[in-house]
């Protein structure tokens, strides 16, 4: 048999190169501050990274069990019951490796083939990439802008939902654009659901970043709404611990039972020393959220105020480690333009917003910034990107 070359699959085809390797690579070989892709420069407590040294030297090196450690398990759902919802740890909590196979195992083993996934644009980009692997099908409902904050058009999922619907993803903090739905907002999707019997996949991984008087509330804390969803988070956010990988999904035996299937044959199980460490952290480093929280909404006000000042207008945001910024003041270009031609010129990398959504002619003048940097790089952007109010 000859050599030949043999194709991705075609539904993974679009999916071949991330926006965020794109403009994190470009930011490495230009030297460039990297505001594009969202990762913290500091590390997490110290007693986090001591409690994972201990368990690395005390021989927790092998698969850890399969639902994940029992202690973590624990953790998880005392902190789920900070929230308001009650999970077993034994059947109702599962550990990933993050929170985006937790994602990618729930639609797999709960959505069918040709079955309608909802997506709210600007979406997370492994959201349609686990759609798509799941042989399903998305549809996307954008956002509401009224040119300050992103919000929730309820009317327009509603029209979305089709007798092919299965599920809706919710993610509140919302990445990239930085909005944390209103009580009405997810009492809105919750109704939508319970009326069509659809699934609900919560993506609140930036639960805790929350800004101002924002406030979080958990879609499974709402009535008939804990046995229809799956709530996904991780410790990569929370505790500046991105590269840990340790996420989990809750919710009823039947659901977990699901993804739990599907999970199982994508890594098993991962990070094990890893594991006590964030149930530490979950346990004893409350304080340390509050200040992490504390110390990322002055970052928030600085970068979006430097933003401001230079013509690059901000929009409301309410948590997460992002601020997006419309450029059509400055210049007509499309967002994925002005982001190739950025680091190059001005030394500083972003995100295009229509790169996460397929009406991509509606994000063409939004660009995301992650300020989950220290304060003196967020200066060093913003006085980088000061030159951009001259015009390009």
């Amino acid at each position: 048999m000859g050599e030949r070359e043999i194709p991705t699959v075609a539904r993974l085809r679009p999916f071949g190169s991330t926006i965020f390797h794109e403009m994190t690579s470009l930011a490495v070989r230009t030297g460039a501050v990297n505001l594009g892709q969202g990762f913290p420069d500091s590390d997490g407590p110290a007693s986090m990274l001591e409690a994972a040294r201990a368990a690395i030297s005390g021989g927790l090196n092998q698969y850890p069990p399969g639902p994940g450690m029992p202690v973590l398990r624990e953790a998880i759902a005392d902190e789920r019951a900070r929230f308001g919802v009650d999970y077993n740890p034994d059947g109702e909590v599962l550990v990933t490796v993050g929170a985006t196979e937790a994602i990618a195992a729930t639609i797999l083993g709960l959505v069918e083939p040709g079955r309608e996934v909802i997506l709210l644009e600007p979406y997370y980009d492994s959201y349609a990439a686990a759609v798509a692997m799941a042989g399903a099908e998305r549809r996307t409902v954008a956002l509401t802008f009224d040119g300050t904050r992103y919000g929730l058009d309820a009317a327009a999922v509603e029209a979305a939902v089709t007798e092919k619907t299965a599920m809706i993803v919710v993610n509140s903090p919302h990445n990239p654009t930085g909005t944390v739905f209103t009580r009405a907002d997810i009492e809105a999707i919750a109704d939508i659901a319970r009326r069509h019997d659809l699934l609900v996949l919560t993506d609140e991984v930036y639960e805790h970043l929350i800004f101002d008087d924002a406030v979080h509330v958990p879609i499974a804390t709402l009535p008939g709404m804990a046995e229809r969803t799956v709530t996904v988070s991780s410790a990569a956010k929370t505790f500046n611990a991105t590269g840990w990988k340790i996420g989990w999904a809750c919710s009823t035996p039947p659901l977990i039972d699901a993804v739990r299937t599907a999970k199982q044959f994508l890594t098993f199980v991962g990070g094990g020393p890893f594991q006590p460490a964030v149930a530490h952290a979950l346990t004893a480093e409350r304080a340390w959220i509050g200040g992490l929280r504390e110390s990322l909404q002055r970052r928030r006000d600085l970068l979006a105020k430097g933003l401001d000042e230079i013509g690059l207008r901000p929009s409301v945001s309410n948590g997460t480690y992002f601020v997006c910024a419309d450029i059509s003041g400055l210049t007509d270009m499309d967002a994925k333009d002005f982001c190739r031609m950025l680091p190059e010129r001005f030394g500083v990398a972003a995100v295009p917003v229509s790169a996460l959504a397929d009406d991509q002619q509606r994000y063409r003048s939004q660009v995301r910034f992650a300020f989950c940097k220290a304060e003196d790089v967020l200066v060093e952007a913003i006085t980088r990107l000061d030159p951009l109010r001259d015009g390009l």
